[in-house]
């Protein structure tokens, strides 16, 4: 389900420049989920009150505060020091040649003696400064949260009570189509966006010996919020020119009338022809009812029996699960699948961000536009919305099947990863304190002939660079290597990580998640239409309300945490700063496709569940329906027969 608070994407590189915060996943997590509370703080409330008021003028007011968030997000970029990507200790110089293997200095040095980070860069990453910065990303996400509320419940609403209700169901899967696309163009701005240095406002004198291929590269992530920002501006000025009520669609769309007859003659009503009114969830005597005219105080004391009403319903309760299911597969895929495309098959952060916004999200737009005109044109009724969700959900998940296969294993890491192929003997690690290697540097490098990589030039023992590396063209050339695990003394190594044997795959993986997920989407509106025919009119944006709030808390909060935990535990070498964690080096990436792919396929499970229990209820109640009509039409029959023959016998009595 595409949710608003997600249109404005941050980069998944650090947003601290110097690398030494908390780890990009741990906080991006967290800014994630500080959008959701935001938003689910004030989503039923607004819903139910929206009613009273100037619904689109709250859809401009909120997009407002959405473009505010979007400039409070780019702020830490122009308060914070300039990114430095060779050293955490800010007293080293930051160049090519920095973390060189210098044995002349060893000797002065015990044979065990590494360097550790400096008390200065301690102290500055103790510095209130941080805070300060991090303090601003969480305030921003969290205007962008309420921001986001008002957008999806008042739109959907203000859609369905003027449009003709057998047009709705295809207006809002236009409505959700088209709100895919800001997360499409935003996968697309930041892909290009991150190919630009951050600091590209402020360059350092002589430039950088960076790549966007450098696993140290952080591209230009709040050049991407500004211009959000100013998009959702001019989108937001129109919504103040509506009128509170619009007249009341009264005609069919002309493509929508060639409907097969037949399928209104199978016991099965249509949800479009269904009516508010027609509600088969009458309320019993006793029940809560919502006014219109209740106090704030009066709507808190009536909500929690409203809600527990709604929960025990059945086909509520199951399609919202189904629907939690879905928001928790896609909200890891927003979250970590850039970083899992750029990890598991060694390509750029903007390659990876352009392949999800050019082939991921238009293909979800196409599943979600299919299932409204599905609905629209074909007069689908629960059953066979039930039916369209129990088919999306298993054929994604036999998608998802081969992506556990699909991936490219981790190549071997001096003293760090794959211990059978490199030597457990002394030498090695004799050679690194004969360097004086230290622990905080991260400038890796690539053997291509035995294709393995060092953490730093210093690592593989080499002392000198090949000529003079001009910043920003091709690979640094680090010569004179005599710690290679080749044996080959004496001999060169390039910069950067090595390049992965099958990023080719990159290609057939995204594909198939893709198709997966443009399936899976064509349950959307067909579930979405389960719920809102079964309400109703004045309680419609508070049903909608309810079942954004459950997708929030159920969903979109916990997921991203829960994503980001099982992808932590593949790692296995984390950058240690100050005597903490920050952020992870490198991943077992066999580990991280089984953990990541794996806990997609569970929520695939679990989507798949509900709707196969919402299919089996709505069938039984069919057949319950049918044996109630055909016992109801053999009670007139009887009575005709009886009264044709007190008429033959001259005995009818009035």
């Amino acid at each position: 389900m595409p949710d608003p608070g997600t249109e404005i994407k941050m980069s998944s590189k650090p947003t601290s420049k110097s690398q030494v915060g908390p780890a990009p996943k741990r906080l991006c997590s967290n800014l994630f989920l500080s959008i959701k509370v935001g938003n689910t703080a004030l989503i039923v409330f607004v819903s139910y009150f929206g009613s009273r008021v100037h619904r689109p003028r709250l859809i401009g007011l909120g997009a407002v505060l959405v473009a505010l968030a979007g400039l409070l997000m780019s702020l830490p970029h122009f308060i914070s020091e300039p990114y430095r990507y060779d050293h955490v200790d800010f007293d080293l110089p930051q160049d090519s040649a920095s973390s060189l293997c210098t044995p002349s200095q060893a000797s002065a040095l015990p044979s065990a003696s590494i360097p550790a980070p400096s008390n200065s860069s301690c102290a500055l990453y103790s510095e209130a400064p941080q805070m300060v910065v991090v303090g601003l990303m969480f305030l921003a996400q969290t205007l962008l949260g309420v921001g986001a509320v008002p957008i999806q419940p008042f739109g959907i609403s203000y859609i369905d009570d003027f449009a003709h209700p057998t047009n709705s169901p295809l207006y809002l899967g236009i409505l959700f189509a088209v709100t895919l696309i800001g997360p499409g163009m935003a996968y697309g701005l930041g892909g290009l966006m991150l190919r630009f240095y951050v600091d590209i406002d402020r360059m350092p004198e002589g430039g950088i010996s960076l790549t966007p291929k450098d696993p140290r590269w952080v591209g230009a992530w709040w050049l991407g919020f500004l211009v959000s920002a100013g998009a959702v501006t001019l989108t937001a000025l129109p919504y103040f020119f509506f009128p509170r009520e619009m007249p009341k669609e009264e005609k069919e769309l002309s493509f929508g009338k060639k409907i097969l007859s037949s399928l209104d003659d199978k016991g099965e009503n249509s949800l479009i022809n269904q009516g508010a009114g027609n509600s088969p969830n009458k309320e019993k005597d006793g029940e809560a009812q919502l006014a219109p005219d209740l106090t704030v105080l009066q709507f808190i004391k009536i909500f929690p029996q409203v809600l527990l009403r709604n929960l025990r319903h059945p086909i509520f309760l199951l399609v919202v699960l189904a629907q939690v299911s879905m928001c928790s597969m896609v909200a890891g895929m927003a979250t970590f699948l850039p970083k899992f495309l750029e990890r598991q098959f060694s390509v750029t952060a903007s390659f990876a961000n352009l392949l999800i916004g050019t082939v991921s999200i238009p293909a979800a737009i196409v599943g979600i536009v299919t299932g409204g005109v599905l609905v629209q044109r074909l007069h689908l009724g629960p059953t066979r919305c039930a039916t369209v969700g129990v088919l999306g959900a298993f054929t994604c998940l036999l998608l998802g099947l081969p992506l556990f296969f699909m991936g490219c294993p981790t190549h071997p890491i001096a003293n760090v990863y794959n211990p059978s192929t490199l030597p457990e003997n002394g030498e090695f690690l004799n050679c690194i304190q004969l360097c004086s290697c230290s622990k905080s540097d991260f400038n890796p490098v690539c053997d291509t002939r035995s294709h393995t990589e060092y953490v730093t030039p210093c690592q593989a023992g080499c002392t000198e660079v090949q000529g003079d590396p001009s910043p920003g063209h091709g690979s640094v050339i680090y010569t004179n290597c005599s710690c290679l695990i080749s044996g080959i003394r004496n001999s060169s190594i390039i910069s950067g990580s090595c390049e992965s044997s099958c990023s080719h795959l990159v290609y057939p993986f995204i594909l198939l998640i893709s198709l997966g997920g443009a399936v899976a989407s064509i349950s959307h509106t067909p579930a979405f239409m389960l719920i809102l025919r079964g309400v109703k009119n004045e309680d419609k944006s508070l049903a909608v309300g309810i079942q954004f709030m459950l997708l929030r808390v159920l969903a979109w909060m916990p997921s991203p945490v829960l994503h980001g935990s099982a992808i932590d535990t593949a790692c296995v070498l984390w950058a240690d700063t100050c005597g903490m964690q920050s952020l992870c080096r490198y991943y077992d990436h066999d580990l991280l496709r089984h953990r990541f792919i794996g806990l997609q396929f569970f929520f695939k499970l679990g989507t798949l569940f509900c709707f196969t229990l919402v299919f089996t209820i709505l069938r039984q109640q069919d057949k319950e329906a049918a044996r109630s009509k055909s016992h109801h039409n053999s009670v007139p029959q009887e009575e005709k027969l009886a009264l044709k023959l007190e008429k033959n016998s001259g005995e009818f009595k009035v």
